[in-house]
């Protein structure tokens, strides 16, 4: 019989909760977050943008069909640390590889279990996202507070250099895992997608695998580029269209990304999903600012203000569009969430620009706002004919 071993989850407030460890013997200090999703804790941490936090899933049991080799959303995990009430102690599906606390000690991500995860989401609620301190080590409560003390904001952090691709590549979906492996310049031929593609330029500012797999299903051929790659650069690719992906951090840390797409806007068609939203939002002049406790988790409303409709969504993020700041941009609201009546989607007036705080890849989560690559695909086309 193993012996269990002792974890601890501090929070800057000097809240302290012991548990059991599992996953890696590490120490790690990040922040603190909650994902109220019910399943698909595998693409949670494959998605880049938790990373730099300790994510606590709100759902009682975790792990109980391991891990497998197809859902994951990038190469390794991403997120800092994982927080659960329960670890299942059965591993059952016919796809698993793994358990989840040895996909995590692979990777040397510590996690915690057999602690109260409704009162660590409950604080976080009330007081908001905090610094915090996850290890499985011999650490007193003492130092694990300091720890988490010690680690730098969320605000003013520029992550997506940690996350971004480091070249450019086609992302192929005739491949049955969906990973990259073909050079730029490739041309696809995959079943199932549409005979006439467009060539987008996907920005990778920490892209989940999904979101390729997506665009690469409603007609496009995402060439994937780093987030450091100028519009000269784009504009020498000579794409339909260009697409902004999701990633994590402050967006207002990112002013290089803001120039680009400022440049980029009068020439493409451009979709941009979460931080792509909000780079967006900092190209038209906007401002952004840091929510209370975020919005993660595959149940969000939210209202399209233009038609009435009611979507549930996918997100992930931390941080949101002032839409005071973007009154006088060339743009206007479409959506909103109807939870806390912040900014949910984006539109240029004038522009063939549009885009959404949410993520429309639903990986996972529902898959109500599919239909938006077949509005970036009409639209490029309608740009292509020459009608916008």
């Amino acid at each position: 019989m193993s012996t269990l071993k002792p974890g601890v989850l501090a929070l800057e407030d000097g809240s302290v909760f012991r548990g059991v460890g599992f996953g890696a013997e590490a120490t790690i200090a990040g922040e603190c977050v909650f994902n109220t999703s019910m399943t698909g804790y595998q693409e949670i941490l494959t998605d880049p943008s938790y990373f730099g936090q300790i994510v606590t899933m709100t759902a009682v049991q975790i792990g109980n069909y391991g891990v497998n080799d197809e859902d994951t959303e990038a190469t390794t995990p991403k997120c800092s640390g994982f927080v659960v009430r329960e670890l299942s102690p059965v591993v059952s599906n016919w796809r698993s590889r793994m358990s989840l606390g040895d996909y995590l000690a692979k990777y040397g991500i510590p996690g915690l279990s057999e602690v109260d995860t409704r009162a660590i989401t409950k604080k976080l609620r009330v007081e908001g996202a905090m610094r915090a301190c996850l290890s499985t080590l011999d650490l007193s409560d003492e130092e694990a507070v300091r720890q988490a003390r010690g680690w730098r904001q969320m605000a003013g952090a520029d992550y997506v250099k940690d996350v971004t691709s480091k070249a450019p590549f086609l992302w192929n979906p005739a491949d049955p895992t969906n990973q990259p492996y073909f050079p730029v310049g490739t041309t696809m031929n995959a079943p199932g997608v549409p005979s006439k593609h467009f060539k987008v330029a996907a920005y990778d500012f920490g892209a989940k695998y999904s979101i390729f797999r997506k665009l690469a299903r409603h007609g496009f051929e995402p060439y994937v580029i780093p987030a450091t790659a100028t519009a000269a650069q784009v504009r020498e690719m000579k794409p339909d269209a260009v697409f902004l992906s999701n990633g994590p951090g402050d967006p207002a840390a990112l002013p290089y990304i803001h120039k680009t797409v400022t440049e980029l806007m009068p020439e493409f068609p451009i979709f941009g999903i979460c931080l792509g939203h909000q780079m967006i939002t900092h190209a038209l002049g906007g401002t952004t600012f840091k929510l209370k406790f975020g919005h993660r988790g595959g149940n969000q409303p939210v209202k399209n203000l233009e038609t009435g409709k009611v979507s549930i969504t996918a997100q992930n993020h931390g941080f949101a569009t002032d839409p005071k700041s973007i009154e006088k941009s060339g743009a206007k609201v479409t959506e909103i969430n109807l939870n806390d009546g912040t900014v949910e989607g984006l539109r240029h007036t004038k522009l063939p620009v549009f885009s959404v705080q949410y993520h429309p890849e639903a990986a996972p989560g529902p898959n109500d706002a599919d239909p938006l690559f077949v509005d970036f695909y009409n639209m490029v086309e309608a740009r292509k004919a020459g009608k916008i």
